[in-house]
């Protein structure tokens, strides 16, 4: 049976996860460090350019050296789980389910978050054993999306991506998702003091969240 409970582990310091998509290893590096001084722990860097790698290895290096958790992203092949290995990825997320690359993730040593989008692929995920899953994409999805999941499927843990900033990542706390991943909008500088103002806000949250 695939397991993937480790992220209860690895995001239990905060709810938010930063995704560094194509900005260049010393760009990613700059990024990474302010993420994890404001207390967001874990960042993804997507691979899909040779230059998307070599920031991963440098990431991973660097989180490595302080404690912290960097996984790859956009894993669509088996191949992307290898080279996820050997970047030094602590986990690997997916945009769609694939449960071969999910089986050839696990056998790794990699925790692997599929993405889901209908009813029909969260229970199949939870079936193969995988409780938490990937929300793409979430914008579209809306937080109700996350409410109405829960009915049926009170064991999925999301991870909403997609269209994520500071302005909504309450709204689907709130909602029940587990963890916001936040990444284009991390263009805007001012995008990771908001999200890191966020968890220290007082007054009542979502189930285990903030």
């Amino acid at each position: 049976m695939i397991d993937n409970a480790q992220f209860s582990e690895m995001f239990a310091g905060a709810p938010i996860m930063a995704i560094l998509r194509g900005m260049g290893t010393e760009r990613s590096l700059a990024v990474a460090t302010t993420a994890w001084d404001l207390g967001i722990d874990v960042v993804e860097l997507p691979i899909q350019t040779p230059e998307d790698i070599e920031a991963l290895k440098s990431v991973a290096a660097a989180a490595r050296e302080r404690g912290k958790i960097v996984g790859a992203g956009t894993v669509v092949t088996i191949e992307h789980v290898r080279v996820a290995l050997t970047c030094g990825a602590a986990f690997t997320v997916s945009p769609g389910f694939d449960l071969e690359v999910v089986r050839a993730s696990s056998e790794s040593g990699l925790p692997p978050m599929p993405g889901v989008a209908t009813a029909t692929e969260v229970q199949l995920a939870l079936s193969s054993g995988l409780t938490w899953l990937k929300a793409f994409p979430a914008s579209l999805l809306g937080a109700p999306w996350i409410r109405a999941m829960h009915g049926p499927f009170p064991n999925a843990e999301f991870v909403t991506t997609g269209g994520m900033d500071a302005a909504n990542a309450e709204e689907f706390l709130l909602g029940g998702a587990r963890v916001v991943a936040i990444g284009s909008a991390l263009e805007d500088p001012l995008q990771l003091p908001k999200l890191a103002a966020l968890l220290k806000k007082d007054g009542p949250r979502g189930p285990e969240v903030l």
